[in-house]
């Protein structure tokens, strides 16, 4: 009886999960073939000295895309090769964030995107739709996803540490995370901006969660 009781549970507690993953994202998964597995393994070959198809997450990193809606952005990480010198892969993202605060998630977790210079081997990369012309535009309804978001990811991976922005790259080195081999690789970037960061850090450092000062 008492075996019966716990398998019920058990079954229970994962709908209830399943169910509560239903509510804080919707999934619209990028295009995911061999020919992208073996364009990730030229990537961290390259730039990480491995190969990485999976991650074990130790950080966010939050962007903004510059460009678009939710399904313009999907369409351009959803090919997957980009012309570029350091490697073939497509830039993409783990989730991507519209200005109603609607969250996608666009590959399973640990998968392996290419979003920041040196963090990608160990971080999951959260995309805002917004930075328009460079303004620090996302909206509150992007903050209030963002929050449930990374609150989400920082429960189901507890070796997550640390949470920063794309324009936070170079302070974000003190987390002993980066590893870049390719000398000289390296893109400037002013996303999200010091003021979503803040918010972030506001409802999410009591967390036990590690920020960067704006």
């Amino acid at each position: 009886m008492k075996k019966i009781f716990l398998i019920c549970a058990a079954i229970i507690f994962m709908a209830l999960t399943a169910h509560a993953e239903e509510k804080i994202f919707e999934d619209h998964f990028i295009t995911w073939t061999n020919h992208r597995d073996e364009l990730i393994d030229e990537y961290t070959l390259k730039h990480y000295g491995k190969f990485c198809r999976e991650i074990v997450p130790k950080a966010v990193v939050v962007h903004w895309t510059a460009f678009g809606t939710l399904e313009s952005v999907h369409k351009f990480f959803d090919a997957e090769e980009m012309p570029d010198d350091e490697g073939r892969l497509n830039v993409a993202s783990q989730f991507l964030v519209g200005r109603d605060g609607t969250i996608w998630r666009l590959m399973p977790e640990t998968k392996f995107a290419r979003h920041a210079i040196g963090y990608n081997h160990c971080a999951i990369g959260i995309e805002n739709i917004g930075g328009f012309d460079g303004r620090e535009d996302l909206t509150d309804e992007q903050l209030a996803a963002n929050v449930r978001l990374i609150k989400y990811l920082h429960a189901k991976y507890p070796t997550i540490e640390f949470v920063f922005g794309h324009y936070q790259q170079d302070a974000a080195r003190a987390s002993g995370l980066y590893i870049e081999h390719v000398a000289d690789y390296y893109a400037g970037k002013p996303d999200p901006g010091p003021k979503f960061m803040r918010g972030l850090r506001e409802q999410l450092e009591s967390d036990g969660l590690k920020f960067y000062d704006s």
